[in-house]
């Protein structure tokens, strides 16, 4: 995200959220060398959270949801923005907020004196996010959501498969949402070509700048571009 954050200079302004959630070793049990990675963390290395779960993501814990959501609202009380952008779980906050601000009356405690903290989004991208099987948590993007959404999703991504980031998808019904594929894993896409187009999209997310397509390796062949 660096690399992007850099690219945009002072095109784009951004406003960087850490996770409310501190993640202990059990909230990682089954994550492998994560788990015991919480447990080194000094204070100023905490792993963070916007929701701890089982390993299948199929268990949420709803004061995570409420403690995360609480922050959200807190942060969009302060200020405007155009719009919000999320990575695996802060994908799914990103969608679920982008979801909420068009009907901010599924959670009564995410309104400030009966009123929504802020406007829906003009656009949201998420990259490795997925609709939440949970149907408490799901709600707030079911039967649809209509913000813009630009779905970036990693053709090998080992952590949220296109199957599983393809739920999150069928939900947007906007006309200028996008998916956008890349040949990695469970990452960020920040080589040049991905910095340029983001930049472009950051500054206008209804206009034409296309993503750049995914590098396709054969077997015994150089990729190309």
């Amino acid at each position: 995200m660096a690399a992007i954050h850099k690219a945009c200079g002072k095109d784009v302004e951004f406003v960087f959220m850490d996770a409310p959630k501190v993640l202990g070793a059990d909230d990682l049990e089954g994550f492998g060398d994560l788990a015991s990675l919480a447990t080194e963390a000094g204070p100023d290395g905490a792993l963070r959270g916007w929701w701890s779960s089982d390993v299948a993501r199929t268990r949420f814990r709803d004061e995570d949801l409420n403690l995360s959501l609480a922050a959200f609202r807190d942060a969009l009380a302060k200020d405007r923005f155009d719009g919000v952008f999320g990575f695996s779980q802060g994908g799914v906050m990103a969608a679920m907020l982008a979801g909420l601000l068009e009907r901010p009356e599924l959670h009564p405690p995410f309104l400030i004196e009966g009123k929504a903290p802020h406007p829906p989004l003009k656009f949201c991208v998420v990259v490795a996010g997925f609709l939440p099987p949970n149907e408490r948590w799901a709600r707030f993007l079911t039967p649809s959501y209509t913000t813009p959404t630009l779905h970036v999703m990693g053709l090998t991504d080992p952590i949220v498969s296109q199957e599983q980031a393809q739920t999150l998808v069928a939900v947007n019904k906007s006309e200028c949402s996008r998916v956008a594929p890349h040949e990695g894993g469970h990452f960020i896409p920040s080589k040049a070509p991905w910095r340029n187009f983001l930049k472009a999209y950051f500054k206008d997310p209804y206009g034409d700048a296309q993503p750049p397509p995914p590098v396709v390796e054969t077997k015994g062949e150089e990729a190309s571009t």
